[in-house]
């Protein structure tokens, strides 16, 4: 269970499309003047990605050892369970193609003029006009639009609260107080402080609507590279799901299974905080050099 949080965790992380917080910070860095593409947030993240979904794991498996190391039987078990689910219906295969379809939309967007609201919209559509979906269905999904109502008042507030001059003035004054220092230490700091802020927020896209653009305003200022800063506190977003129960959405839903008690997810969750801090700042940054991102 704890290993697959981390999956979940990790894989956000990667995707410009996987979290709903990851568009969001999309949408800050474009305010400044930042462009952030699926494609270039996935070169980014591959290496450090790839790295903290074989190493976490491992950790894991040696801090939280599992009582069953051999499953002799799984193969069986799982076949006579697809066997029960039976073939695969016509709307779950449009369902499928629709994936494929919104997937390629969002990679080559910037290449094709298609943007992310756009491809939702493409998506939308084709599963009303196929049937998969009706409009009931979609009136009837109360989270979703929660989530849109509560996004786009998120979106608008962060939105105003730079044109107002909020954004730009605490930039400035935070911007004073690191004076000095060399802009390596000062993106080490700001995501110090993204990270463990989190104790603080039960929810990483409230998390990412109160203090991203902010602190991306601030990297910018005292002279750290924009697509860097802008990148790296966009992975954080999703990393910080490494630290309490009740971190990001899923936290909850895997904290409550039983398998782990409070306080073995917070210890744990410490220990690989430092990790992913580790792997994404050093590994992450000297990654993005190499392929020429900053």
């Amino acid at each position: 269970m704890f290993a697959e949080f981390h999956g979940v965790v990790i894989t956000s992380a990667m995707f410009l499309t996987a979290m709903s917080g990851n568009p969001l910070a999309q949408a800050f860095a474009k305010d400044q003047n930042i462009s952030i593409t699926w494609m270039n947030w996935f070169l980014a993240a591959l290496v450090p990605g790839v790295i903290s979904l074989i190493l976490i794991p491992f950790i894991i498996y040696k801090m939280y050892p599992p009582e069953i190391k051999e499953t002799p039987n799984a193969r069986e078990w799982a076949e006579t369970e697809l066997k029960k689910v039976g073939k695969v219906t016509l709307p779950e295969k449009v369902m499928a193609s629709v994936f494929v379809i919104s997937l390629v939309l969002w990679i080559t967007g910037s290449m094709t003029g298609i943007d992310a609201t756009l491809t939702a919209f493409i998506a939308i559509s084709l599963l009303l006009l196929s049937g998969v979906l009706t409009w009931s269905d979609i009136t009837h999904e109360s989270g979703a639009w929660n989530t849109f109502f509560w996004f786009s008042i998120m979106v608008m507030m962060a939105t105003q609260l730079n044109s107002l001059g909020f954004i730009p003035w605490l930039s400035k004054q935070v911007s004073s107080s690191l004076h000095g220092f060399n802009w390596v230490v000062i993106l080490v700091i700001l995501i110090l402080v993204y990270f463990y802020s989190h104790y603080l927020f039960a929810s990483a896209v409230a998390h990412i609507s109160a203090m991203y653009a902010a602190l991306l305003g601030v990297a910018i200022s005292t002279g750290v590279p924009p697509l860097l800063a802008a990148l790296m506190l966009g992975f954080f977003g999703n990393l910080f799901g490494s630290t309490t129960h009740y971190s990001m959405g899923p936290a909850p839903i895997y904290a409550g299974s039983g398998y782990i008690t409070q306080s073995e997810w917070w210890r744990m969750n410490f220990v690989l905080g430092i990790v992913y801090l580790v792997i994404w700042i050093g590994v992450g940054s000297i990654w993005m050099k190499l392929i020429g991102m900053w």
